[in-house]
């Protein structure tokens, strides 16, 4: 587990290491997170391993437009509508996924969670990158999420299964993990 401060490391190296399959705690607009390439099988199956998560229990997608958004689930007029009002922000939405040729893991095969997050590092990232990023807690499944740098890093320290790399940004801003609605039905439904 390397520990970079933010500026230390460049956007590109990060970039160059992702697609080796590297697993990232990064600073988000809301907490921590694990980052890893969503079309990356074994950065996934890490994150998973790292997080002691279950199995069948979808990661949510960072993507960086609703036209990204748009190639991997079914966003009808309604819908955009509310995606503008959400996004970039603290809002994760759940959608019906479309049939792709982009292969993601960890996902359900039906819907997909998908969020815009809105902080300079993560977009900066996401506009170098060509693939959707995993953007879930980084935290061991059934912690808290924590927007504290000493104890995220606690929590993974003696782990076998650690992240890659830490990029330090220092205690982010008071915040909770994102709010979660569900956009599958004629309504909007909050899930968290």
């Amino acid at each position: 587990m390397k520990i970079d401060k933010v500026g230390k490391i460049t956007i590109n190296k990060i970039v160059d290491l992702m697609k080796k399959g590297e697993v990232f705690i990064f600073p988000t607009d809301t907490v921590y997170g694990l980052i890893a390439d969503a079309t990356n099988k074994k950065a996934v199956g890490k994150i998973f391993k790292i997080k002691k998560r279950e199995k069948g229990k979808s990661l949510p997608i960072f993507v960086k437009s609703i036209e990204d958004a748009r190639k991997i689930a079914k966003i009808d007029k309604y819908q955009e509508k509310l995606l503008k009002k959400f996004w970039p922000g603290k809002i994760t939405t759940v959608l019906f996924r479309k049939k792709t040729k982009v292969k993601l893991y960890g996902v359900d095969k039906k819907t997909i969670a998908l969020r815009i997050p809105k902080y300079k590092l993560i977009n900066d990232l996401q506009n170098k990158i060509d693939f959707p990023l995993t953007g879930t807690s980084a935290n061991i499944s059934g912690k808290p999420a924590s927007i504290k740098i000493d104890e995220v890093i606690q929590q993974f320290k003696s782990q076998k299964t650690k992240p890659d790399f830490i990029i330090n940004a220092g205690n982010l801003k008071p915040s909770k993990s994102s709010r979660v609605f569900d956009l599958t039905g004629k309504k909007l439904k909050i899930l968290r």
